[in-house]
Protein backbone atom coordinates (compact mmCIF):
# COMPACT_ATOMS: atom_id res chain seq x y z
CA UNK A 1 0.00 0.00 0.00
CA UNK A 2 1.13 3.38 -0.54
CA UNK A 3 2.79 5.34 2.76
CA UNK A 4 0.65 8.61 1.84
CA UNK A 5 -2.47 6.44 1.57
CA UNK A 6 -1.72 4.35 4.75
CA UNK A 7 -1.22 7.37 6.73
CA UNK A 8 -4.35 9.19 5.79
CA UNK A 9 -5.98 6.04 6.56
CA UNK A 10 -4.55 5.61 10.18
CA UNK A 11 -5.01 9.37 10.61
CA UNK A 12 -9.00 8.66 9.20
CA UNK A 13 -8.76 5.93 11.92
CA UNK A 14 -7.92 7.74 14.50
CA UNK A 15 -10.20 10.88 13.88
CA UNK A 16 -13.52 8.29 13.97
CA UNK A 17 -11.98 7.29 16.95
CA UNK A 18 -11.84 10.47 18.72
CA UNK A 19 -14.87 11.72 17.61
CA UNK A 20 -16.85 8.69 18.70
CA UNK A 21 -15.34 8.93 21.83
CA UNK A 22 -16.13 12.76 22.25
CA UNK A 23 -19.20 12.33 21.33
CA UNK A 24 -19.81 9.67 24.30
CA UNK A 25 -18.29 11.91 26.69
CA UNK A 26 -20.24 14.96 25.94
CA UNK A 27 -24.00 12.73 26.21
CA UNK A 28 -22.98 10.83 29.30
CA UNK A 29 -19.94 12.26 31.45
CA UNK A 30 -16.18 11.49 30.81
CA UNK A 31 -15.65 9.31 33.66
CA UNK A 32 -18.91 7.24 33.07
CA UNK A 33 -17.65 5.93 29.46
CA UNK A 34 -14.64 3.40 29.00
CA UNK A 35 -12.50 2.62 26.90
CA UNK A 36 -14.01 -0.91 25.84
CA UNK A 37 -17.42 1.10 25.14
CA UNK A 38 -15.62 3.82 22.92
CA UNK A 39 -13.59 0.55 21.11
CA UNK A 40 -17.13 -1.07 20.69
CA UNK A 41 -18.87 1.97 19.16
CA UNK A 42 -15.91 2.99 16.66
CA UNK A 43 -16.04 -0.78 15.72
CA UNK A 44 -12.69 -1.42 16.53
CA UNK A 45 -10.51 -2.95 19.07
CA UNK A 46 -9.71 -1.95 22.39
CA UNK A 47 -5.90 -2.64 21.74
CA UNK A 48 -6.40 -0.42 18.60
CA UNK A 49 -7.73 2.46 20.67
CA UNK A 50 -4.49 2.36 22.69
CA UNK A 51 -2.51 1.97 19.82
CA UNK A 52 -3.84 5.39 18.73
CA UNK A 53 -4.52 7.14 21.99
CA UNK A 54 -1.72 6.21 25.09
CA UNK A 55 -4.55 7.47 27.61
CA UNK A 56 -8.21 7.23 28.11
CA UNK A 57 -7.86 11.33 28.36
CA UNK A 58 -6.01 11.28 24.55
CA UNK A 59 -9.55 10.38 23.49
CA UNK A 60 -10.74 13.56 24.05
CA UNK A 61 -7.87 16.00 24.85
CA UNK A 62 -6.67 14.32 20.99
CA UNK A 63 -4.90 18.08 19.54
CA UNK A 64 -1.86 18.02 21.69
CA UNK A 65 0.21 16.82 18.66
CA UNK A 66 -1.22 19.40 16.53
CA UNK A 67 -0.61 22.19 18.71
CA UNK A 68 3.25 21.66 18.87
CA UNK A 69 3.52 21.23 15.16
CA UNK A 70 1.62 24.53 14.78
CA UNK A 71 3.57 26.01 17.26
CA UNK A 72 6.34 24.69 15.53
CA UNK A 73 6.00 25.54 12.20
CA UNK A 74 4.69 29.35 13.41
CA UNK A 75 8.25 29.83 14.63
CA UNK A 76 10.80 27.39 12.49
CA UNK A 77 8.92 29.49 9.41
CA UNK A 78 8.68 32.65 10.56
CA UNK A 79 10.94 34.24 7.74
CA UNK A 80 12.76 37.68 9.07
CA UNK A 81 9.93 37.64 11.62
CA UNK A 82 10.63 37.73 15.40
CA UNK A 83 9.52 34.73 16.99
CA UNK A 84 6.80 37.04 19.27
CA UNK A 85 5.98 38.12 15.92
CA UNK A 86 5.25 34.86 14.05
CA UNK A 87 2.91 33.63 16.98
CA UNK A 88 1.27 37.12 16.97
CA UNK A 89 0.35 35.62 13.29
CA UNK A 90 -0.35 32.48 14.21
CA UNK A 91 -3.07 33.22 16.58
CA UNK A 92 -4.66 36.12 14.22
CA UNK A 93 -4.78 33.18 11.68
CA UNK A 94 -6.13 30.25 14.28
CA UNK A 95 -8.83 32.87 15.42
CA UNK A 96 -9.65 34.24 11.47
CA UNK A 97 -10.15 30.40 10.78
CA UNK A 98 -12.15 29.86 13.78
CA UNK A 99 -9.72 26.51 14.28
CA UNK A 100 -10.69 24.48 17.50
CA UNK A 101 -7.40 25.23 18.92
CA UNK A 102 -8.05 29.33 18.86
CA UNK A 103 -11.44 28.28 21.07
CA UNK A 104 -13.00 30.57 18.87
CA UNK A 105 -15.90 27.78 18.02
CA UNK A 106 -19.14 27.10 18.48
CA UNK A 107 -20.13 24.36 20.91
CA UNK A 108 -16.83 25.38 22.91
CA UNK A 109 -19.28 25.22 26.05
CA UNK A 110 -19.86 21.65 25.65
CA UNK A 111 -16.31 20.45 24.98
CA UNK A 112 -15.52 22.24 28.45
CA UNK A 113 -17.83 21.68 30.46
CA UNK A 114 -16.93 17.73 30.34
CA UNK A 115 -13.24 19.16 31.09
CA UNK A 116 -15.16 20.72 34.29
CA UNK A 117 -16.45 17.70 35.28
CA UNK A 118 -13.38 15.79 35.49
CA UNK A 119 -10.10 15.81 37.52
CA UNK A 120 -8.47 13.48 35.34
CA UNK A 121 -9.31 15.95 32.28
CA UNK A 122 -7.96 18.49 34.17
CA UNK A 123 -4.59 17.00 35.23
CA UNK A 124 -3.99 15.74 31.50
CA UNK A 125 -4.11 19.22 30.23
CA UNK A 126 -1.74 20.57 32.76
CA UNK A 127 0.58 17.52 31.37
CA UNK A 128 0.16 18.68 28.03
CA UNK A 129 0.82 22.66 28.74
CA UNK A 130 4.04 21.17 30.68
CA UNK A 131 4.91 19.25 27.03
CA UNK A 132 4.07 22.32 24.83
CA UNK A 133 6.62 24.57 27.00
CA UNK A 134 9.13 22.02 27.16
CA UNK A 135 8.76 21.62 23.18
CA UNK A 136 8.78 25.48 23.39
CA UNK A 137 11.87 25.44 24.55
CA UNK A 138 14.14 22.91 22.74
CA UNK A 139 12.70 25.60 19.24
CA UNK A 140 14.04 28.34 21.32
CA UNK A 141 17.65 27.13 22.87
CA UNK A 142 17.22 23.86 24.84
CA UNK A 143 16.75 22.91 28.52
CA UNK A 144 19.98 24.32 29.68
CA UNK A 145 19.33 27.99 28.56
CA UNK A 146 17.35 29.58 31.30
CA UNK A 147 16.08 32.13 28.92
CA UNK A 148 14.85 29.46 26.44
CA UNK A 149 12.27 28.68 29.50
CA UNK A 150 11.38 32.51 30.10
CA UNK A 151 10.57 32.78 26.45
CA UNK A 152 8.80 30.02 26.44
CA UNK A 153 7.20 30.32 29.56
CA UNK A 154 5.44 34.02 28.49
CA UNK A 155 4.90 33.14 25.13
CA UNK A 156 2.56 30.25 26.13
CA UNK A 157 0.96 32.22 28.58
CA UNK A 158 0.34 34.65 26.01
CA UNK A 159 -1.26 32.13 23.42
CA UNK A 160 -3.30 30.69 26.24
CA UNK A 161 -4.62 34.48 26.95
CA UNK A 162 -5.88 34.65 23.79
CA UNK A 163 -7.37 31.41 23.74
CA UNK A 164 -9.44 31.90 27.09
CA UNK A 165 -10.21 35.24 25.92
CA UNK A 166 -12.22 33.54 22.58
CA UNK A 167 -13.36 30.80 23.97
CA UNK A 168 -14.86 33.01 26.98
CA UNK A 169 -16.35 35.18 24.47
CA UNK A 170 -18.39 32.24 23.15
CA UNK A 171 -18.96 30.75 26.27
CA UNK A 172 -20.56 34.35 26.90
CA UNK A 173 -23.45 33.81 23.35
CA UNK A 174 -21.13 35.08 21.00
CA UNK A 175 -21.33 33.88 17.64
CA UNK A 176 -17.93 31.80 16.65
CA UNK A 177 -18.32 33.87 13.27
CA UNK A 178 -18.29 37.41 15.10
CA UNK A 179 -14.81 36.24 17.72
CA UNK A 180 -12.93 35.52 14.92
CA UNK A 181 -13.55 39.11 12.98
CA UNK A 182 -11.84 40.52 16.55
CA UNK A 183 -8.17 41.25 16.78
CA UNK A 184 -7.63 43.50 19.26
CA UNK A 185 -7.02 41.29 22.23
CA UNK A 186 -4.81 39.38 19.85
CA UNK A 187 -2.72 42.24 19.61
CA UNK A 188 -3.16 43.79 23.08
CA UNK A 189 -1.82 40.39 24.43
CA UNK A 190 1.21 40.54 21.84
CA UNK A 191 1.83 44.39 22.33
CA UNK A 192 2.41 43.40 26.15
CA UNK A 193 4.54 40.36 25.76
CA UNK A 194 6.93 42.74 23.24
CA UNK A 195 7.27 45.57 25.60
CA UNK A 196 8.88 43.03 28.39
CA UNK A 197 10.43 40.86 26.13
CA UNK A 198 10.88 43.57 23.45
CA UNK A 199 10.06 43.36 19.43
CA UNK A 200 13.76 42.40 18.79
CA UNK A 201 12.68 38.57 20.63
Amino acid sequence: MDMGLRERKKRETRQRISNVATELFIARGFDAVTVAEVAEAAEVSKMTVFNYFPRKEDLYLDRHEEIIEVLSTAITGRGELSVTAAVRRMCHQLTAANHALSGAVDGFGRFWSVINASPALQLRLLEHLRDTEEALVELLGGQRDPHAWQIAGMLLATVRAVFYANARAILDGTPAKTVARRRAHIDRAFDLLESGLGQGT
